[in-house]
């Protein structure tokens, strides 16, 4: 079991700020990204930075512009970081923000946020991402995807896909998502999302993601409790479905690229946009293959007894 670190290793606390908002953010070696995510929180009543024992100077970085640093330290299973975050933190404020060091509020968001608050007519709100991708915002590519990051932390949690998780899965919830309980919106304003500083750092996240991937699919439908595949659902359980349905073709991962490139106008981003479409591609060949890999090994687990 995870445990919050020494409050005397937290840092400075940040000054109350007119945006009654508590913000997390996960971070692990951002130390990059992070000072143009913390430089447009200015106003927010708390922030924190959520570390994995960063080897760079995420650390400094988070506690020079006031947040507070609170280390993570995963043994596997559930929760993972931000439900960790949730569940423990001493939170000042009703209204949760999750964020990513790689995101960065704008000032229409900001006052969209507030507007929100001050609403009261919904517990929950999904957040447009403006995707950016080596250098490049991406308007196509089937790269525009809502995320639930601004919610009442009494009203909203992580769906748990998968409790027998290890550490080569990830530390923090990978395409898990946040479920409301009540009535959710959807801001109009969007959340400029720095997708990669570098393809290495990339590939290496993704190599994890593709790991906790493959592990979900082979639960099947048992990893769908709370938000399952739907055509016509949200567009979380849309995206699960053309998943589902595309990873039971021979050749999807191809189909997926070209998915992405042709009909969601991929070719339309430039060299960025064929990069992007093909890494996703590739990804959904690692998963298929981690899939085929976990099948073999049981079966020759199987034939040994």
């Amino acid at each position: 079991m995870q445990t919050i670190a020494d409050p005397r290793e937290v840092g400075p606390a940040r000054p109350s700020g007119v945006i009654p908002i508590s913000v997390i953010i996960a971070a692990r070696n951002e130390a990059k990204n992070l000072p143009r995510c913390l430089n447009s929180l200015n106003g927010m009543g708390e922030v924190y930075v959520i570390d994995s024992q960063s080897s760079d100077e995420t650390v400094e970085v988070a506690r020079a512009a006031g947040a507070k640093v609170v280390q993570f330290h995963y043994h596997g299973g559930w929760p993972k970081k931000r439900q960790w975050a949730l569940d423990t933190l001493p939170l000042a404020y009703e209204w949760v923000l999750l964020l990513d060091a790689d995101e960065a509020l704008t000032p229409e968001l900001q006052v969209e946020l507030q507007r929100a608050m001050e609403n009261g007519d919904c517990n929950g709100y999904a957040i447009s991402l403006q995707m950016h991708f080596l250098g490049r915002e991406l308007r196509h590519s089937g790269a525009k995807f809502q995320k639930l990051s601004f919610f009442r932390r009494n009203k909203g949690r992580y769906e748990c896909r998968l409790k027998e998780q290890d550490v080569s899965m990830c530390d923090m919830e990978v395409h898990e998502h946040v479920v409301v309980e009540g009535k959710t919106g959807t801001l109009k304003a969007p959340l400029p999302h720095h997708n990669v500083e570098s393809l290495s750092r990339y590939i290496q996240k993704h190599n994890e993601y593709s790991n906790w991937e493959a592990r979900v699919w082979a639960a099947g439908d048992a990893s769908y409790r709370d938000l399952p595949p739907a055509l016509f659902g949200t567009q979380a359980q849309r995206r699960r479905w053309l998943r589902k349905k595309l990873l039971a073709l021979p050749g999807s991962p191809f189909l997926f690229f070209l998915y992405k490139y042709l009909p969601r106008f991929g070719f339309l981003d430039g060299v960025p946009g064929l990069i992007y479409c093909a890494m996703q591609g590739i990804q959904f060949f690692h998963i298929k293959a981690k899939i085929y890999e976990s099948k073999h090994s049981a079966e020759l687990t199987q034939c040994a007894e």
